[in-house]
């Protein structure tokens, strides 16, 4: 069945398109009859607004890219939620793309959505991204960027954070308050920029405290991926490496969940012989045993924020009002568990 059209409405009613337009867009000038007689044969015919029709008019689609490197991920779930939350208030259709954390799906997920005419893109960066030109490109055609979590700092746009450093610092000297001598961490990837903030954090609460950094003691991923593989490997590694190593401060939950599992299997007790601190506060890390000393990362809050700042540009753009990008830090919170001790 063809969709039904405003010519359709108006021929049935005996007026005008421009009246039945009128109609269905609330404008003063039409009699409240009038309305209600177009507005109810709309609804009984199903009449739906053709969205083309109103972009070539208002050059405006209604609709934003979201592009993140995983989308089965607890912080990632809860982050397009609270996207979803604030676009539906705006009346925003989302078009959601999974880089898998590949750099080059990521460019070409940029163009597939700057081709659709998006009013506006939304991305936390895959771990291999290191060259910009695809977000800049985006920038260039006026259209507002924001990033979240995985950002690039050369980037002159709009982001939404948690200022990963310190929270790496507060998550270390935990474990030193709570009587660990040799820490190690379990990095994850050399990039991004939140892997990179995480090791400084990590390595300023050493020296801060008079310990010794030893390079050694930082694991890298094997995949790039955060995974819970990488962290069965990197625990059976260090397992062999370093067993005088008494705290391990983890990049992930996910990570940290998979050197537990290894830690059980090679009958490593924890806390009691080695304390664990994760990143992200996953619902997972609540209900493992032990549950997990972590950082809390307010992934529903950054979700509603970033689109807040994006409609904001947008709105900025349209009224053509100049805008300064704006970094806004969100909170967190260390949440001590059963994997570190007295807590």
């Amino acid at each position: 069945m063809k969709p039904v059209t405003l010519k359709e409405i108006a021929e049935k009613l005996n007026i005008s398109v421009t009246t039945v337009s009128k109609a269905l867009k609330d404008y003063p000038d039409v009699s409240k009859k009038t309305k209600a007689l177009v507005k109810e044969l709309a609804e009984t015919l199903n009449y739906k607004p053709n969205s083309f029709a109103v972009h070539l008019r208002t050059k405006e689609s209604k609709t934003i890219g979201l592009v993140i490197p995983e989308i089965v991920h607890h912080f990632f779930s809860s982050v397009i939620k609270g996207i979803i939350s604030e676009a539906e208030k705006e009346g925003y259709l989302v078009i959601i793309l999974q880089s898998n954390e590949s750099y080059e799906l990521e460019k070409k997920q940029i163009d597939l959505l700057l081709s659709h005419r998006v009013d506006g893109i939304l991305i936390s960066l895959a771990n291999g991204t290191a060259d910009f030109k695809h977000l800049n490109a985006i920038l260039e055609q006026d259209k507002p960027l924001v990033m979240f979590d995985k950002i690039a700092k050369l980037v002159k746009c709009s982001k939404v954070i948690i200022d990963d450093q310190k929270a790496a610092f507060i998550a270390t000297q935990h474990l030193i308050d709570s009587g660990c001598k040799r820490i190690a961490h379990f990095r994850g990837p050399l990039l991004p920029q939140n892997s990179i903030d995480r090791f400084l954090g990590y390595k300023k609460a050493l020296l801060a405290n008079g310990m010794e950094y030893d390079p050694r003691l930082v694991y890298l991923s094997d995949c790039g991926e955060n995974s819970f593989d990488d962290g069965k490997v990197n625990a059976a590694q260090l397992y062999k490496d370093h067993s005088d190593v008494d705290g391990i401060f983890i990049n992930t939950d996910l990570v940290a969940i998979g050197a537990i599992s290894e830690f059980q299997k090679l009958g490593v007790q924890i806390p009691e012989e080695i304390s664990i601190v994760g990143f992200s506060n996953w619902f997972m890390s609540s209900v493992i045993s032990p549950t997990i000393t972590t950082i809390d990362q307010p992934g529903y809050v950054m979700g509603q924020t970033a689109f807040i700042q994006l409609y904001k540009e947008i709105q900025a753009l349209k009224k053509g009002t100049p805008l300064q990008p704006e970094t806004i830090t969100l909170e967190t919170a260390l949440i001590k568990r059963e994997s570190t001790k007295g807590s």
